[in-house]
C-alpha cells in the first residue's frame, strides 16, 4: 500500500480547499466512510452532488463540522439532551438531527425544517472546513442506494471523474457509516443505526426509539 507523505496529504488538502472556494466539490477520507462534499454556501455546487450522487432531490444533505462551536450557527435550538449526545459521541461517528436555524438555506434541507449535523473525528475534512471557513456537505462518496466507499479507488469506480478532487488518504479506519439521531422530538430517535449502536446511545440518554417503534 502506498503510503503519502505529510507534504502530499498538506498539498491535497490545499487543493481540495481552493476547489471548495470556487464552488467545486471534493471526496475525502473521514472517520466513517469516504464522503462527498461542497461548501454548505455554494447552491450550484450542492445541486451537482445530488446529480453526482443520483440523489432523491427529497433528501436532505447533512453537513459536516469542524467543531462544536459551529453547532449554534446551523442548529436553533440545541436541546439538553443534543448537547448530552455532543459531550458523549463528537467528534465522532453520530450525526444529529437538528431544528436548523434561520440563517440555513432550504437548498440544505430539502426545504425541510431540519439539519443533519456531524464533527468527524479525522483530520482531513476538519482541516478542509477550517480552510474554507463554513462547514461543508458530508454526504457518502457513492451513488444513492450503493455501498459506501472505504478507499479511493471505490470512490472513482462509483463516480469517476464527476468529482473535482479525489482525496487520496487510504483506507477508512471505521468502515461503517454514522449513527443517526433525531433529537427534535421529546424522545430521541434512531433513523439509522450505525457505527454507534443504539444500545450505547440509550446508556448515554436513556429512552430511545427506533424508526420503528417511533411511527
Amino acid at each position: 500500500m502506498l503510503v503519502m507523505s505529510a507534504l502530499e496529504i498538506q498539498q491535497q488538502i490545499e487543493r481540495g480547499i481552493a476547489i471548495l472556494k470556487q464552488g467545486g466539490i471534493v471526496a475525502f477520507p473521514t472517520d466513517t466512510v469516504y464522503g462527498l462534499g461542497a461548501g454548505a454556501g455554494f447552491q450550484q455546487a450542492v445541486e451537482r452532488i445530488y446529480e453526482v450522487k443520483k440523489r432523491p432531490r427529497n433528501m436532505p444533505l447533512p453537513l459536516l463540522l469542524a467543531n462544536v462551536s459551529q453547532i449554534t450557527m446551523v442548529a436553533d435550538p440545541v436541546p439538553p439532551i443534543a448537547w448530552c449526545l455532543i459531550y458523549h459521541f463528537l467528534p465522532g461517528a453520530l450525526t444529529l438531527v437538528l431544528t436548523k436555524s434561520a440563517s440555513v438555506p432550504d437548498f440544505l434541507t430539502a426545504g425541510g425544517s431540519t439539519i443533519a449535523i456531524r464533527i468527524p473525528a479525522h483530520p482531513v475534512p476538519i482541516a478542509l472546513i477550517e480552510g474554507l471557513g463554513t462547514p461543508i456537505i458530508g454526504t457518502s462518496a457513492n451513488l444513492s442506494g450503493q455501498l459506501s466507499p472505504l478507499t479511493a479507488d471505490e470512490v472513482y469506480t462509483q463516480l469517476g471523474d464527476k468529482v473535482d478532487l479525489i482525496f487520496d488518504g487510504g483506507r477508512c479506519s471505521g468502515g461503517k457509516e454514522s449513527t443517526i439521531v433525531d433529537v427534535t422530538g421529546a424522545i430521541p430517535v434512531v433513523l439509522r443505526e450505525g457505527a454507534i449502536s443504539k444500545e450505547a446511545i440509550e446508556k448515554v440518554c436513556g429512552n430511545v426509539l427506533s424508526v420503528r417503534e417511533a411511527g
